[in-house]
């Protein structure tokens, strides 16, 4: 099994300059994005033409860009690792967000998912407002059959704010996270 370290030297991610704080988010609570480690990417890591740029504004982990299926690609992604998990008994994830009018979503990796292909996902829409979103564990969708189709709270390692599958621009910000 390739360690997760080993992987991502493969692949070129470029971190966002954030203070080093928290590394869990706490049941009931909502955390601010910007006590997070976030990390950037796209789909230039297998060969697709996406770009964009992740970064920390007005209190936020602004996602912008353009999404472009071309050349098999189709994402852009900021994500944070969560080497705790989730807190045990978390139903569901709650969001602050705001964006361009699209839908977005959130990717969750587990110790389960190994290949980098490999995540669950949950969609949500956005409007210039801030709203809160409350996306269901239970409402997750494995992105393979092989994959078991519950998330165990405590498996999850890391969750990413994503622009997906289709051609689009892509602005997208997210203040705070918390579990439910």
């Amino acid at each position: 099994m390739i360690s997760r370290r080993a992987l991502l030297a493969l692949v070129p991610v470029s971190l966002l300059s954030l203070p080093r704080a928290a590394t869990a988010l706490e049941l009931g609570a909502m955390t601010p994005v910007t006590d997070l480690d976030w990390s950037y990417l796209a789909d230039t890591v297998m060969g697709g033409v996406s770009q964009g740029q992740a970064r920390v504004e007005g209190g936020a982990i602004r996602l912008t860009g353009t999404v472009s299926t071309e050349n098999r690609g189709g994402f852009i992604q900021t994500r944070t690792a969560l080497p705790e998990g989730l807190p045990p008994g978390t139903t569901a994830l709650c969001l602050r967000v705001r964006g361009n009018g699209e839908r977005y979503f959130i990717h969750l990796r587990t110790t389960r998912t190994r290949l980098p292909w490999q995540y669950y996902r949950a969609g949500f829409e956005t409007s210039s407002d801030w709203s809160d979103v409350a996306l269901s564990l239970a409402g997750f969708a494995p992105s393979g059959r092989l994959m078991r189709a519950r998330i165990a709270p405590e498996e999850v390692r890391s969750i990413g704010l994503v622009a997906y599958g289709r051609d689009h621009e892509a602005d997208v910000s997210l203040s705070e996270i918390g579990a439910a």
